[in-house]
């Protein structure tokens, strides 16, 4: 029986803990004083093929360094359960979530890894009451996936990218999560009406929950995209932050998708956006704001935590 292909998480542990810090001191408050409230509660989604011992040391750290802070990393859909579609996790998750926003007045934080990203999006929109104060999506391909992978290969050992749309745009493709997003910018008619999960949720196709789905997603405090060139799975990398393909292969940003997560993007109350440059002796820079009100920080990282093998 095939093995599970290689995980994508770091190997190193302070690879993955440097910009975990870094995000909990955007999220997270100096430590509460006896009468301030305590902290909000964080709830960690893993990717494709994880589980939530994948996120062990993150859970250890914040832990410590916020002690008081309750994590939640949801143990659902684990290693090849990860495949299954993607409404189904999403039913699965919401389930899970559900009682954890109950009980958390002020609201919660939401880290969601890769194939998890997209997970916790259709969450924010099927969710008419969720109460999610910040969703950080990291290395997720939130327009979509389009390119060979060590994943795809194990998956569908026959098929390159090219000729994968005739799998995943058939009834039997859409079974699996990897075809729920599969992109392919050469066949876009044939992705628009089959897919039946990413053109939903990115507005890209007409269906009757659409003005819901988007009154719930705008409930979101602050939005933060993180992603960079150095991935070495997302395809195209620009994906995690809702660029993609064109026709030609072209690489469209953000602002140029005629799609509505823009508009989403455009209208949330805070959006940040944290990119890593080619090499690691250059730092990432961050925007925050909303896409019209940008202003820049430059900060330090190690690249290989996006996806490193």
């Amino acid at each position: 029986m095939l093995g599970l292909p290689e995980r994508r998480l770091p190997s190193a542990e302070f690879l993955l803990l440097l910009p975990f810090l870094l995000l909990l001191l955007l999220l997270l408050p100096a430590a509460p004083a006896p009468h301030r409230a305590a902290y909000k509660p964080v709830i960690v989604v893993h990717g494709l093929f994880d589980s939530s011992y994948s996120f062990r040391h993150l859970l250890e750290y914040i832990n410590e360094t916020h002690p008081g802070t309750a994590v939640t990393v949801l143990d659902l859909f684990d290693g090849r359960e990860s495949l299954r579609p993607l409404w189904e996790q999403v039913q699965g998750f919401r389930e899970a979530v559900a009682p954890i926003m109950a009980k958390a007045l002020q609201g919660v934080h939401l880290i969601c890894y890769s194939q998890g990203g997209l997970v916790c999006r259709a969450l924010l929109s099927v969710m008419d009451e969720h109460n999610v104060d910040s969703f950080i999506s990291l290395s997720s391909p939130q327009m979509g996936q389009y390119g060979d992978t060590n994943y795809l290969k194990w998956l569908f050992p026959t098929s390159m990218r090219s000729n994968l749309y005739r799998i995943c745009y058939s009834p039997w493709g859409q079974e699996f999560s990897i075809c729920n997003y599969w992109h392919d910018p050469h066949h876009d008619d044939l992705y628009l009406n089959a897919s039946s999960f990413l053109a939903l949720i990115n507005g890209e196709r007409d269906h009757p929950n659409a003005t819901a789905w988007r009154k719930n997603f705008l409930r979101l405090g602050r939005l933060v995209l993180i992603g960079g060139p150095d991935d070495g799975v997302i395809t195209p990398w620009q994906s995690s932050f809702f660029g993609f393909y064109d026709a030609n292969e072209t690489v469209l940003e953000m602002e140029k998708q005629l799609v509505s997560p823009l508009e989403l993007l455009s209208l949330s109350a805070h959006t940040v956006v944290l990119s890593a440059p080619d090499t690691e002796a250059e730092g990432s820079t961050l925007w925050g704001g909303g896409l019209g009100r940008q202003r820049e920080l430059t900060l330090s990282l190690p690249m290989s935590f996006f996806h490193a093998r």
